[in-house]
């Protein structure tokens, strides 16, 4: 029996990763997982004072991507229904390398690989980037007022830490297809086209997994 499908969107604060999520989710009826993210208590916080409060905020999300991670590996992938969702787990690295103290990263990297052992992996990874002043129009456009105090050099940080990271994973695991979407050039929120072309690429890589 083939593998059902997991598929994982990644990318950026802001560059549309559950629009996309959600959209694809209805096209291929597949269930859409989405990330908690204004629920987290730390999370203004955090862009206030990311020293602060980086610890506190990594930890939440973590709990909770893992909680959902396996309560879908238990009502979906075992059952063979397929799951996208607009995260993976591993960008809970991206981010606490990027903001935690090397003593705190030290005890979070140690939690995280307990947690994540037997989590689920994606078989299928899109990924979507841009440039900074495409990511700031973005956030500006979505107007989530918790986004507001994001520094614009932070966001610098993140999107290189994201490409050396996508760059290490293609050579990690090589027998995970990775779509990559250049979100300057796409918009697939108000251009059908966009999606459509999107879609063409998730199909062809989902048929080439079950010959």
């Amino acid at each position: 029996m083939a593998e059902v499908p997991f598929i994982a969107i990644e990318g950026p604060i802001g560059i549309g990763k559950t629009s996309l999520a959600k959209k694809l989710s209805n096209h291929f009826n597949y269930h859409l997982l989405k990330e908690i993210v204004e629920e987290n208590p730390f999370l203004g916080k955090f862009y206030d004072d990311i020293d602060e409060w980086s610890f506190q905020t990594e930890m939440f999300f973590l709990c909770n991507r893992f909680k959902q991670l396996e309560d879908i590996d238990k009502k979906y992938l075992r059952a063979n229904k397929a799951v996208i969702a607009d995260y993976h787990i591993s960008k809970n690295m991206i981010f606490a390398k990027r903001t935690l103290q090397e003593d705190k990263l030290e005890k979070y990297e140690k939690i995280y690989q307990i947690l994540t052992t037997d989590m689920p992996t994606p078989n299928m990874l899109i990924y979507l980037n841009a440039s900074l002043d495409t990511i700031l129009d973005r956030i500006r456009r979505r107007g989530r007022n918790i986004e507001q105090n994001i520094k614009a050099s932070y966001l610098a940080q993140l999107r290189n830490d994201y490409e050396d990271y996508m760059n290490a994973f293609e050579q990690l695991h090589p027998d995970i297809p990775v779509i990559r979407i250049n979100g300057d050039t796409t918009d697939f929120v108000q251009y059908q086209k966009d999606l459509d072309c999107i879609i063409e690429k998730v199909t062809n890589h989902l048929h080439l997994r079950v010959e």
